[in-house]
C-alpha cells in the first residue's frame, strides 16, 4: 500500500512500549519498575540492516506473496523460533486467491501464527494477547522492500517474542509450583504473534477486494472452527483478548493516535511508560515529542474513522483493536501511483 526506504534506528525503541502491554498481562497485572525500565537492553545489531545475522536484514527483500523471496522470508521466521524459541507452537493457515494483475492464476497466502500460553491450558482454554503484523511487500513497484511496510514490525515482533519468553517462563512455573492451575482469564493468559500475508493490493488501487488476503481468510476461518465442548472460548476468534497490529514502524519520531475507545485504556498504559522512559532519560528522540500523544483523549473525541489495514477482518467480527500506525505518512514514505 505503501512505498517504504530506510527505517530510522531510532523508531523501533517502539517495541519497549508494547512490553507494558504484554507485562500488564503476564505478569499479574503489576506496573513496571523504574528499575525495571532502566535495566531494558535493545540489541542493536538485530536491528542492523547490513547484519544477516539479525531479525530485520533477513526480510528486508522483495517479498511478494507467493515469490521466493516470501518463502525465504517465512523459513527466516521459522528458524528463528526452531532456535531461539523451541517451546512455542507454530501454525500455518493457507489459503489462495485470484488478483487483479496475475490472472486466473492461484496466488498462495500464508499466515504464520506462534503461540506461548500456560503449560496446564487445554485447547479453547487460553486468551491470547495478540501481536500482529503483514509479511508480504507490494507486487509493484519492482524490488519494492518494505522496511517499515512492514519489515521493521516483523522484527520488533520476534524481538518482543524473545524477550518476553523467559518472563513467561518464570511466571509459568512459579504457578505450576504453587498449585495455581488456572481457571481465571489472568492466569491463562497466552501470547499469540501472527505474521499476515496479503496485505498489500496487487493492483494500481487498493480495494476490498484487492488486499488483506490473508486477515479476511483467516478472520473467516476463525470464526467458522468450533473449539471443543466446553471450552472457555467458541472460536479462535473470542481467544483473542486484544488485537495490537503493528504496521509503518521504523521511521523517526511516528506520532500515533488512539483510534479506538475499547483499547484506549491500553493506548493510556502504553503511553504512561513512554512518559516515563522520557523522564528516566531512556528514550532520546529528538525532538522530545511523545510517540503516543492521545492518552488525554476523551470518549466524545472518538469517531468511526480509522486507517484500514488487516485489523478490519477482525474487528468486524467483533474483536477489539490497538493499532499502532501513525496518522500521517512518514517523510520516507509516499503512496505509489494510483
Amino acid at each position: 500500500m505503501q512505498h517504504s526506504q530506510r527505517p530510522s534506528s531510532r523508531g523501533h525503541l517502539l517495541y519497549l512500549l508494547v512490553l507494558q502491554l504484554l507485562f500488564a498481562y503476564t505478569i499479574a497485572y503489576q506496573t513496571l519498575s523504574d528499575d525495571f525500565l532502566r535495566n531494558l537492553t535493545l540489541a542493536e545489531s538485530d536491528f542492523d540492516i547490513h547484519n544477516q545475522e539479525g531479525l530485520l536484514a533477513p526480510i528486508l527483500i522483495p517479498r511478494v506473496s507467493g515469490t521466493p523471496g516470501q518463502a525465504k522470508t517465512q523459513q527466516h521466521f521459522v528458524n528463528f523460533f526452531r532456535k531461539e524459541l523451541p517451546d512455542w507452537t507454530l501454525l500455518w493457515q493457507n489459503s489462495t486467491g485470484t488478483t487483479p494483475v496475475t490472472g486466473d492464476r492461484q496466488i498462495p497466502f500464508s499466515n504464520l501464527i506462534v503461540r506461548k500460553e500456560p503449560p496446564w491450558t487445554k485447547p479453547g482454554q487460553a486468551n491470547y494477547l495478540t501481536l500482529v503484523a503483514h509479511y508480504d511487500s507490494k507486487f509493484k513497484p519492482d524490488n519494492f522492500i518494505g522496511a517499515i511496510d512492514s519489515a521493521v514490525p516483523c522484527a520488533i515482533l520476534m524481538h518482543i517474542a524473545r524477550f518476553v519468553d523467559k518472563y513467561m517462563k518464570q511466571m509459568h512455573e512459579e504457578m505450576v509450583a504453587l498449585g495455581e492451575l488456572g481457571g481465571t482469564v489472568p492466569m491463562d493468559m497466552g501470547l499469540q504473534i501472527i505474521f499476515l500475508d496479503g496485505e498489500e493490493a496487487f493492483g494500481p488501487a487498493w480495494t476490498s477486494t484487492d488486499s488483506l488476503y490473508g486477515s479476511r481468510s483467516l478472520a473467516e476461518e476463525w470464526e467458522h472452527t468450533m473449539n471443543p465442548a466446553l471450552s472457555n472460548y467458541r472460536d479462535p476468534l473470542n481467544q483473542i483478548s486484544i488485537f495490537v497490529l503493528l504496521d509503518l514502524l521504523g521511521s523517526a519520531n511516528p506520532r500515533i493516535p488512539s483510534y479506538f475507545l475499547p483499547t484506549h485504556w491500553a493506548y493510556k498504559n502504553m503511553a504512561s511508560v513512554e512518559d516515563r522512559m522520557r523522564k528516566l532519560g531512556l528514550l532520546e528522540t529528538k525532538p522530545a515529542r511523545p510517540f503516543l500523544y492521545e492518552a488525554g483523549k476523551v470518549p466524545n473525541q472518538f469517531t468511526k474513522s480509522f486507517v484500514g489495514d488487516d485489523h478490519e477482518p477482525f474487528m468486524k467480527r467483533g474483536v477489539p483493536i490497538l493499532h499502532l500506525i501513525p496518522l500521517e505518512l512518514p517523510r520516507c514514505l509516499a503512496y505509489s501511483p494510483g
